[in-house]
């Protein structure tokens, strides 16, 4: 069974999702999907990075991973492949995987070389890429390695030997604020030093629970999550709407003795 996994900005409400399986399944019928999202925010290479990063770990080799955001731009609709941690990735060649695995300094990245008389559209690049893959072929095989794979930068935490400032990157669908922010990079800078967390609320956070149990309902909390990421919720509650934290603000921890 071929595992191909969907993270897209085609949405639930158009026809762009069942297109794209079907041009899929027409060349391999016993392909099996795994959506992991369609809801991408139109465009947003930054956090369709952001869910392809993260769960991709989980999936075992030879999965095929398709990120479709931003699908059509000025690149000439180039769709790149490569192949990392045993497993393979296809998508626009616009600076989303840069984001979603930085410092592959020695990827190999090809771009898919298709006669576009035959393969007109952008899904039937994807089906023509899976399907190569799925028989075995090599990535030379119908593609062409590429110097000009984009690479853009994420936000990164300002960091002193005192304090951190990072940034809200994801406010998920439970209201919990999710901060760029990885628990080793918590603890270089803190050495064992105490902690106050500024956030929009008068009180700082001054403690990492372990889960949102850990404090009563209705209570504040902050934690490092399954992804490693620092993440400000409340038990039973909505920290995005209930603190007015939004993406793209900023947080500060202060570290002393």
């Amino acid at each position: 069974m071929n595992i191909v996994t969907l993270t897209t900005d085609y949405g639930q409400d158009d026809y762009y999702v069942a297109l794209l399986k079907g041009a899929i399944s027409s060349r391999i019928a016993e392909a099996q999907y795994i959506d992991i999202s369609h809801n991408i925010k139109a465009y947003d290479i930054v956090q369709g990075a952001f869910y392809l990063q993260n769960v991709v770990d989980k999936f075992p080799a030879q999965c095929i991973h398709i990120a479709s955001v931003q699908s059509y731009a000025s690149y000439q609709d180039a769709i790149i492949v490569f192949k990392l941690n045993e497993q393979y990735f296809i998508g626009p060649n616009n600076g989303l995987f840069s984001l979603a695995f930085p410092n592959q300094n020695d990827l190999q990245v090809y771009q898919v070389t298709v006669d576009r008389s035959i393969y007109p559209f952008v899904e039937d690049v994807y089906a023509h890429a899976v399907a190569s893959i799925c028989h075995g072929l090599p990535l030379s095989d119908f593609g062409t390695i590429t110097d000009d794979f984009i690479i853009k930068i994420g936000i990164q935490p300002v960091k002193t030997s005192s304090q951190i400032r990072a940034t809200i990157i994801h406010i998920d669908r439970f209201g919990n604020v999710i901060i760029n922010l990885k628990h080793q990079t918590f603890e270089n800078i803190r050495k064992g030093r105490r902690f106050k967390l500024y956030y929009k609320s008068k009180d700082p956070l001054t403690h990492i629970s372990k889960h949102y149990g850990a404090v009563s309902i209705g209570e504040v909390l902050c934690f490092f999550n399954s992804s490693d990421y620092l993440e400000i919720a409340i038990n039973m509650g909505n920290a995005h709407e209930s603190l007015s934290l939004r993406k793209h603000e900023t947080v500060q921890i202060d570290f002393y003795e």
